[in-house]
């Protein structure tokens, strides 16, 4: 598996390949700016990052097809990365749930490290190009998955190790980058590649790329929801009840939509559990 990574991917891409995320910031002496000057920069950093994203949405569509046609046939969605994309991919896995009422495990994020690596720092995890498929094997990986690759470099070898193997297996996979002819788009099915430019701190890559990379993934998953009928209208009508603002949220959704009294609404939805549950239940029989 690394000789194919070092060989295969490297040399397929590396006429291309182009490290902007390691490039330095077009900005210098940072220490001796101002509050005001270091967050009006990165403000004007930031504004560039949804135009990029825009940049992109041809292949955000195709990753989002590809996706919820499979789920929809009982397909999973992975996505796999590590260091601040491998969280940002298992922040939006870990979202799904509560805001589509999705069961766990449908939707899962995989980190370089494991859990451990969502708050410290896994020494050499990323380097591992054969880790990245034995994780998603843990899980049982199979060809009706899906599996997104997230590296702002594009030359992660636990996520471009990972992708290569499922590839091969005939298992759909996309990837999330912010440099062009990477490593990871070589043996991605769909590359996303999102070019933010430098980082305000040089290779600062939690902030620009970070930014692209978790809108592209609010694209990717929302659309996928709202495709296998997760939203009604514009409502998360599949939201999960697990606390009081949810709560809340859901009787003031359900009372909107049937027209009825808060009260009512509250008591429909503690009756049948969910949102689009107590939609059902009224209109099949009106109190």
């Amino acid at each position: 598996m690394k000789k194919e990574y070092n060989n295969e991917s490297h040399q397929a891409c590396s006429a291309e390949f182009s490290n902007i995320t390691e490039q330095s910031s077009l900005y210098s002496n940072l220490e001796n700016k101002s509050v005001a000057e270091i967050i009006s920069d990165i403000n004007a950093e930031d504004l560039k990052v949804a135009v990029a994203v825009q940049g992109v949405l041809a292949q955000v569509e195709t990753v989002v097809s590809a996706v919820a046609e499979r789920m929809s046939l009982g397909g999973r969605l992975f996505y796999i990365g590590a260091g601040t994309s491998g969280r940002l991919g298992v922040l939006d896995a870990s979202e799904i749930p509560p805001t589509f009422g999705m069961p766990q495990g449908v939707v899962i994020g995989v980190i370089a490290g494991g859990e451990k690596a969502l708050r410290f720092p896994v020494e050499n995890a990323e380097d591992d190009a054969e880790q990245g498929w034995k994780d998603l094997q843990e899980l049982k990986i199979n060809r009706h998955d899906s599996v997104i690759g997230i590296a702002a470099s594009g030359k992660t070898p636990y996520v471009v190790g990972a992708l290569q193997q499922a590839s091969k297996q005939g298992i759909f996979t996309g990837c999330i980058t912010c440099n062009a002819g990477s490593p990871l788009a070589a043996v991605a099915g769909v590359k996303i590649e999102i070019i933010v430019g430098p980082e305000y701190v040089s290779g600062s890559t939690r902030m620009k790329s970070g930014t692209a990379t978790k809108m592209v993934l609010n694209m990717i998953s929302t659309a996928v929801m709202i495709r296998l009928g997760r939203v009604k209208g514009n409502k998360m009508v599949n939201l999960q009840l697990t606390n009081a603002k949810l709560i809340d949220r859901g009787a003031r959704i359900l009372a909107e939509e049937l027209g009825i009294a808060y009260e009512q609404a509250g008591n429909l939805l503690q009756l049948h559990g969910s949102v689009q549950a107590a939609i059902e239940a009224f209109k099949s029989n009106p109190q």
